[in-house]
């Protein structure tokens, strides 16, 4: 299942918050990105290895930097199967409305 794979990567605070960064430059590179994450350059290029292998980032080579760009088809399916749950207990929660209502 390609959706516990993306929120297992996910599921880290450093690695979410590189996600939530690249959100919003779209496109940075390790340097940046490991700016400020409170772990080594290598240790950010290890958790950055953990979303590429999770299909949540790119790394392209660009002369002597990398560039790290989300992978929104990625994200997608994630948001995807958050939805349907949603849906799912949306229309739980109104069946239970309609019962308990039905019931007075």
């Amino acid at each position: 299942m390609i959706e516990a794979t993306i929120y297992k990567a996910l599921g880290d605070p450093i690695r979410l918050e590189i996600v939530k960064r690249l959100s919003v430059t779209s496109t940075s590179t390790v340097g940046d990105i490991s700016t400020n994450l409170g772990i080594t350059r290598q240790g950010a290029r290890k958790q950055l290895q953990v979303l590429v292998n999770a299909n949540v980032v790119h790394l392209e080579q660009c002369g002597r930097q990398t560039q790290v760009s989300l992978n929104t088809k990625t994200l997608q399916i994630a948001q995807s199967f958050i939805s349907q749950l949603e849906r799912k207990w949306d229309n739980r929660l109104e069946a239970l409305k309609n019962y308990v209502e039905a019931s007075d």
